[in-house]
């Protein structure tokens, strides 16, 4: 008798995921408020109020994309569908690009400007792509959750 359990996800790790997970996406759109106030006023304060927000959503996108990683690629990686896989990557380009911002808005001043801003839109929008993709999969769109690699 060969029965093997079909594979389970982590209580504990989709509890983390999901308390974690929308933290860097909050910081992050505030980022690109201050960024766009900033670039509007010249109000340094918003330049740095930036930069920290964008360290802080750094800094929280940590452990949830290690959860991440672990359950798409690792341990869930045969019920994991192509929506998980996408949104890991879409999550992982966002904050590479985040993390350019963060040198970005090391620069002096008014030097952070144009640079800043559309480094903070191009991290929202890859994030609300991700988001997305994810509700459609939750909502249950036959579009994205049948898509699975599936192979026989």
């Amino acid at each position: 008798m060969n029965s093997r359990a079909a594979p389970r996800r982590s209580a504990v790790a989709i509890a983390i995921y999901g308390l974690l997970n929308p933290i860097p996406f909050g910081c992050f759109v505030a980022a690109l408020i201050f960024d766009i106030i900033y670039a509007c006023t010249g109000v340094v304060m918003w330049g740095k109020g930036a930069a920290w927000l964008i360290v802080i959503g750094l800094l929280f996108a940590i452990v949830p994309r290690l959860v991440n990683l672990v359950q798409v690629w690792i341990t869930s990686r045969r019920i994991a569908r192509r929506a998980d896989r996408i949104d890991f990557w879409l999550n992982l380009l966002a904050i590479v690009v985040a993390i350019f911002n963060a040198f970005v808005h090391s620069r002096d001043a008014y030097g952070i400007v144009p640079a800043s801003v559309w480094l903070s839109i191009c991290t929202v929008l890859l994030l609300c792509i991700a988001h997305v993709l994810m509700a459609l999969q939750y909502a249950g769109v036959p579009y994205v959750a049948v898509e699975d690699d599936v192979h026989e």
